[in-house]
């Protein structure tokens, strides 16, 4: 008998063994070696700032530049149009891409010590990425978002708008406070090359662009100006060495975004008369970088840089002053690899930069906040005419001396009526409100987001328009919404009104 139970328990004990042993060698076979169960953060960061900031650039081509009037196009002229539909550019990047957000900021939390510059700079690419989504949008999913995995919550709830900038605002306080206060370095920074304080400086800078933008709905000028008394715990922007921006290489795959475009796609889009009109009447030479002369101006041997009005029908536009070749093209530092015209050498493939923020729109946000009294410190001239200086200095420094583009400012430039800083409190900021126009130039949908709160510059719907004569102040939301989270997205519009393109969000009513 005991002899029976010693053989049972010898075989159980071997079937065991035997299952183990069976189990282990099938996680093992089929666990693939290659593929890492988690990925480190400077991985996952170079991945999030080189996708965010190709969609921004990739968003200001498709739509920013049309609806901000710097260009327009001349054929397939939907966008021109406002004939938008659904645009779920912006919507998809920040929520794809925030995944690996939270992933940094999980792990820089888990770690021991906690990885400060790590979580900073996930915080500040964090409220970028959703100042995008509810500047675009309006409510969106925010404080529920991104918790499929670790919360279960795959039908998040739309939040206001209000409580969205709220904790945008408050998130890069947190990123200023923390960052440069741990040991580790940030590896995997395409923007700053892991300078704890630069990235400081763009989430205060950030920080004063939203604060602005929040004016409109309740008073925030004692935030700005705290910003500004302390340098030392709050450093903003000084010079354009401390712009956000990705600059591109001169290498396939990491090229200008457009570099690869068909010469067809891209010679749809051309100056806008807007930007054309405007810059010629001030002798601004900018124009020559954002624009090209016209190729029969060029053949009658008087090269001007001619735009098309934004918002023809096709007839209209592809026939516009003698069709195509009475037409500017989109700026040569800018162009893809086969847009040169006759007798040029081929574009410089990492001209352009991937533009997040720049030095010169922060010496507009200060200016605007200054003459509008928000804050106290610096004068509102200077700022204005430093932000001009800057945006120049900017675009000659990275512009190659082999396009012969000379970017020196005529000598009455800031003399001149139009751009001297004379007049009242409105001629004022709508000065201002024209040079940071300028300065926006293929940088994401920057330039309508202000135009929408400021109402300048002026943008008129073109004759053929297709919106009631109204020029378009969001996005609608993603149409898969509607089936993958319809409650809370009904939700939302009920909230805040019809789910179209006219509908004012609550940032600028």
């Amino acid at each position: 008998m005991k002899k029976n139970k010693f053989i049972l328990l010898t075989g159980a004990l071997s079937i065991f063994f035997l299952v183990s042993s069976c189990d282990k060698e099938f996680e093992e076979t089929n666990t693939n070696q290659n593929i890492p169960n988690s990925v480190t953060s400077d991985l996952l960061l170079a991945g999030v700032i080189r996708n965010t900031v190709t969609d921004q650039v990739n968003e200001a081509w498709g739509i920013g530049n049309i609806v901000a009037q710097h260009t327009a196009k001349i054929q397939f002229v939907n966008e021109d149009r406002y004939l938008w539909g659904e645009r779920n550019g912006v919507w998809n990047s920040v929520y794809s891409n925030m995944r690996n957000v939270q992933n940094i900021i999980d792990a820089s939390n888990k770690a021991i010590p906690v990885q400060n510059n790590y979580l900073g700079v996930a915080l500040v690419m964090k409220s970028w990425l959703f100042s995008l989504a509810t500047d675009a949008y309006g409510d969106i999913p925010y404080s529920e978002a991104i918790q499929g995995k670790t919360g279960g919550i795959y039908t998040p709830k739309y939040d206001k708008q209000e409580d969205v900038y709220n904790g945008i605002i408050a998130d890069l306080k947190k990123a200023n406070d923390i960052l440069g206060t741990s040991n580790e370095t940030v590896a995997g920074d395409l923007i700053y090359g892991g300078s704890t304080l630069k990235w400081r400086k763009f989430a205060n800078s950030l920080r004063l662009r939203l604060l602005l933008r929040l004016s409109k709905k309740k008073s925030t000028a004692a935030d700005m100006q705290a910003i500004l008394s302390d340098p030392a715990k709050n450093p903003i922007f000084v010079n354009n060495a401390d712009n956000a921006e990705l600059k591109y290489l001169a290498a396939a795959p990491n090229q200008w975004p457009l570099y690869g475009t068909r010469v067809g796609s891209f010679d749809e889009f051309r100056v806008s008369k807007t930007l054309a009109d405007r810059l010629n009447a001030i002798g601004d030479p900018r124009l020559k970088v954002f624009g090209r002369p016209s190729q029969s101006s060029v053949a009658a041997g008087n090269p001007k840089i001619e735009g098309i009005p934004n918002g023809l029908g096709d007839v209209a536009a592809l026939n516009y002053n003698g069709g195509p070749q009475g037409v500017s093209r989109v700026g040569y530092s800018y162009a893809c690899l086969v847009c040169n015209d006759i007798g040029q050498a081929v574009p410089v493939p990492d001209v352009a930069r991937g533009a997040i923020m720049t030095f010169s729109e922060l010496q507009f946000i200060l200016a605007e906040a200054r003459e509008r009294g928000f804050i106290t410190t610096g004068s509102a001239e200077s700022y204005y005419t430093t932000g001009i200086q800057a945006n120049v200095d900017y675009h000659a420094s990275v512009t190659p001396a082999a396009y012969g583009i000379n970017l020196s400012l005529p000598a009455n430039y800031f003399t001149q009526n139009a751009v001297a800083y004379t007049g009242s409190t409105d001629e004022k900021l709508g000065k201002i409100a024209l040079q940071k126009w300028v300065s926006l130039y293929f940088n994401g949908l920057e330039a309508w987001f202000d135009w929408r709160r400021t109402r300048m510059p002026a943008i008129v719907p073109g004759p053929d328009n297709l919106n009631n004569n109204k020029v378009p102040v969001r996005y609608i939301y993603p149409l898969s919404e509607q089936s993958l989270n319809r409650v809370n997205r009904d939700e939302a519009v009920a909230r805040q009104g019809a789910d179209d393109l006219n509908t004012e969000i609550w940032i600028v009513k």
